[in-house]
């Protein structure tokens, strides 16, 4: 069995409807039961940003800030992580203005970005803002899949990051009319090695997705058939100098029709992930409301399982109103799989009967208006 990771203490500081906010954990799961808008989101989003990026909201960082507070925010954790027992502090000061970056602190010692948070640990999550995943705009799925990519390969996000500031500045300089040569090659060149690594990286996610999903066995849960199409199709197995030179030909013919369109048409920023029901062998987007919401459990518990295969190390699973439409049955099922992962989850619901069946698995504690109580078992 993987490794556990988990938070024992968790502090907030001005982060949105916390003034202040201390949680002291036990290494079981978190249940946050409460009213609708009593915060208990909050405190996973606080919890992902002990992840890269900007958390699970992906918030503008001057939104965080509590409304009415003098300066930043802050959040504070106590880890037993991958690495051992870690501090880290994370997030904004006063006066750091509108272009404010993330700071983070481990150890007491300032870190070189928060690509450092992933040698401690990992952190997924499912939030209802995800439940139109099958039949929302393909970029929603693209950022998804990048998020499970970036859980194993923290470059991931610089490369694409990378690949976008450089698609940016060719699309400028097309729509500015300047076709030199040397500049267009030059940027071109960097955004076919950044492009091919990009689609790489997704098709050895999926890849391992499918070889877990094959010995998995049976679960409660359908299984995702995952595919990507929409930027070199079906060529993705030959070596990646062909795949770089292949793009770079298609951008270098593509100039003119990209400038007249606007914008770069060709690229990993185009490609789409297709999602299947395998056992009804139905796509995704055409299952009921129910089936998509089991086809999603089903994917990021399947990608937690990988986490903890590829790393030796459980994630930190945060799982936003998890239990509000499914039944007992299935209720009980989702808990002993998350339960069998050995890591540490947080979940939040309106009703704690629903959490019943985890018993002593997990801490309760009750939010409202901002003030959290309880800590007691189950």
């Amino acid at each position: 069995m993987a490794q556990k990771t988990s938070l024992s203490r968790l502090k907030l500081t001005d982060f949105r409807n916390y003034a202040e906010a201390a949680l002291a954990l036990d290494g079981r799961h978190v249940v946050l039961t409460g009213e609708n808008g009593a915060g208990k989101t909050n405190l996973l989003e606080a919890v992902s940003f002990l992840s890269p990026g900007r958390g699970l909201r992906r918030a503008v960082l001057t939104d965080v800030t509590r409304v009415g507070a003098a300066g930043g925010f802050s959040i504070f954790a106590d880890i037993d992580g991958m690495e051992g027992e870690v501090s880290i502090g994370t997030g904004i000061e006063p006066g750091d203005g509108e272009n404010v970056t993330r700071k983070l602190r481990i150890n007491g010692t300032t870190a070189k970005s928060t690509e450092e948070l992933s040698d401690h640990l990992s952190v997924l999550w499912l939030t209802p803002a995800m439940d139109g995943l099958f039949t929302g705009p393909s970029s929603d799925r693209r950022r998804f899949l990048d998020r499970l990519v970036l859980s194993l390969d923290p470059a991931h996000g610089r490369r694409a990051s990378d690949f976008e500031r450089a698609m940016r500045s060719r699309n400028k300089l097309l729509s500015d009319g300047r076709f030199d040569p040397a500049w267009l090659t030059a940027i071109e060149a960097q955004m076919a090695g950044l492009g091919i690594a990009m689609a790489a990286a997704r098709q050895e996610m999926l890849g391992l997705l499918r070889t877990l999903s094959a010995g998995s066995g049976e679960t409660p849960f359908p299984t995702p058939v995952l595919a990507l199409q929409g930027f070199m199709d079906g060529l993705m197995d030959r070596p990646a100098a062909d795949l770089e030179e292949d793009y770079l030909e298609m951008l270098r013919n593509g100039r003119n029709r990209d400038a007249a369109a606007g914008r770069t048409l060709d690229g990993p920023h185009r490609s789409d992930l297709l999602v299947r029901h395998r056992e009804k062998n139905m796509e995704a987007a055409r299952c009921s409301t129910g089936e998509q919401k089991a086809l999603l459990i089903g994917l990021v518990l399947a990608h937690a399982r990988l986490t903890a295969d590829m790393t030796g190390h459980a994630p930190i699973l945060l799982l936003d109103e998890i239990a509000a439409h499914l039944d007992e049955g299935r209720r009980a099922a989702l808990f002993d799989l998350v339960h069998g992962l050995g890591g540490q989850s947080f979940m939040t619901g309106t009703d704690r009967s629903m959490f019943s069946a985890l018993a002593d698995r997990a801490q309760f504690f009750t939010v409202a208006h901002g003030n959290i109580e309880g800590g007691i078992d189950g």
